[in-house]
């Protein structure tokens, strides 16, 4: 009967032996990256998504400045008429990417200069950008050819 009640009982030593084993590896060491790098990685994807929805928005606020140049500086042409321009072309392409866009036409005699100002959509909280278009040019004046004479 005793060899039988040693055969159950299991040496001290191989105790110890399991605790240091497990104290010593690297079980669990996969849980503690995924929780530490996840979130990072998430973080960088949205950083990603947010410079491509500023750029988007910048791409929107300049082809309304152009949209309202052109519409602005033809030879009669008004800063009225530049406004309702570039505020068609916001109407249809800033709904998403650029929010409260602010388009200010100014034109006299010889030039026209549009600023296009807004914020890009936000999609890291606490992130906004500034979108900022500006551009500028002379109005357009028909000159009559002196033309030459032979």
């Amino acid at each position: 009967m005793t060899a039988r009640h040693r055969s159950s009982r299991r040496p001290s030593g191989s105790l110890s032996r399991r605790v240091r084993h497990a104290l010593s590896g690297d079980r669990g060491e996969v849980t503690v990256e995924l929780v530490i790098a996840t979130p990072l990685l998430l973080l960088a994807l949205l950083a990603i998504i947010q410079f491509a929805v500023w750029s988007h928005a910048t791409h929107v606020a300049q082809a309304a400045a152009s949209q309202a140049l052109a519409a602005a500086r033809v030879q009669h042409g008004t800063a009225d008429a530049g406004h309702a321009a570039g505020q068609r072309l916001l109407d249809d392409l800033a709904a998403g990417p650029l929010r409260e866009p602010r388009l200010t036409v100014l034109r006299d005699a010889a030039s026209v200069s549009v600023s296009v100002r807004g914020e890009a959509a936000m999609v890291l909280p606490g992130v906004q950008l500034h979108v900022h278009a500006e551009t500028a040019g002379e109005v357009e004046r028909f000159v009559p050819d002196r033309g030459t004479t032979p």
